[in-house]
C-alpha cells in the first residue's frame, strides 16, 4: 500500500506535469491538442531529439510556420521540414489511440470514480482492459501508490482497497480532465494537492491508469500536501479494522 518511510531524493519513475487546461482556451482547439498532451504522448515526446522535439512543438502544438521554426530553432526551412516529418514518424509509430468519442470517455470515467469512490472491485474490474496497467512515480519525494501492476483483477483490487481507507482520513476525488484524458485530482482535508490520476481509454476500456504524486510535479495545481503525513494517517486509519 503506501509506505510511510520517506526518501530525500525523487526515485520514482519519470512522469510530465499533469495538465488541467487548455492554454488556448478553446474547446476546438483542446480536441485537436487532446492526444498530443495526453501522458502519453508526453512520454512519447521525450524520446525525440532536442530539435525534433522542438519542431514537433512549435509545429504540432503552437501552429507556427517552417519559417518562423526556422529563425527559432537556428536551421534552415527544409532541415525543419525534415525534422518534423521524423518526429511525426516517431509518435504516430508509438503513440496509442485514444477514444475518439469524448463523451463516451466521459461516461466510462464517471462510472470508474464512482466504483473507486464505492471501493467496487467489480465494478472497476469490468471497466478495466485484461493487460491494464497502473502506474506511478511515487517512491521517492512522495509514497508509491504502485509502480507497475499489470491485469484486470489486481488493479481492481488495488484500486478498490486504497480509496476507501483515504476517504476515512477525508481525502477526495475531484474529477478533471487531465492531459487532454478523463482524470481526477486527490485533495487532503486541507484541500492540498496529493496526486492525480489521468485514464487512457481505448475500445471502451480503461488501457492503463497513471498516478502523478512527485509534488516537484504538482505545484502548479495548487499547494501541495504533506503525502508522507497523510500515508502514516491513513496506514494508522487501516489498523482497526485490519
Amino acid at each position: 500500500m503506501l509506505s510511510p518511510r520517506p526518501a530525500e531524493q525523487y526515485a520514482g519513475p519519470w512522469f510530465p506535469e499533469p495538465l488541467l487546461t487548455d492554454p488556448y482556451e478553446d474547446p476546438e482547439r483542446s480536441v485537436e491538442l487532446a492526444d498530443s498532451v495526453s501522458m502519453a504522448a508526453l512520454l512519447l515526446l521525450e524520446r525525440l531529439s532536442p530539435l525534433e522535439r522542438a519542431v514537433f512543438v512549435l509545429r504540432e502544438v503552437f501552429g507556427f510556420g517552417f519559417p518562423e521554426i526556422a529563425l527559432a530553432v537556428g536551421r534552415s526551412e527544409a532541415a525543419c521540414r525534415q525534422l518534423a516529418v521524423r518526429a511525426r514518424r516517431h509518435m504516430d509509430a508509438g503513440r496509442p489511440r485514444f477514444e475518439a468519442d469524448r463523451r463516451e470517455r466521459e461516461k466510462l470515467a464517471a462510472r470508474f470514480f464512482g466504483a473507486l469512490r464505492e471501493g467496487d472491485v467489480e465494478g472497476l474490474r469490468e471497466l478495466l482492459a485484461a493487460d491494464v496497467q497502473l502506474v506511478g512515480d511515487g517512491g521517492g519525494k512522495a509514497p508509491a501508490l504502485a509502480r507497475s501492476i499489470i491485469g484486470a483483477e489486481k488493479v481492481a483490487r488495488m484500486l478498490a482497497s486504497f480509496f476507501p481507507l483515504l476517504a476515512r482520513i477525508e481525502v477526495t476525488l475531484e474529477p478533471r480532465e487531465v492531459n487532454g484524458q478523463p482524470g481526477a485530482i486527490f485533495r487532503d482535508r486541507d484541500n492540498k494537492v496529493l496526486f492525480t490520476l489521468t485514464l487512457d481509454v481505448l475500445d471502451g476500456q480503461i488501457q492503463t491508469v497513471r498516478s502523478v504524486s512527485n509534488p516537484d510535479k504538482l505545484r502548479h495545481v495548487g499547494p501541495v500536501a504533506d503525502a508522507w503525513a497523510v500515508a502514516r494517517e491513513a496506514n494508522q486509519a487501516r489498523r482497526p479494522t485490519d
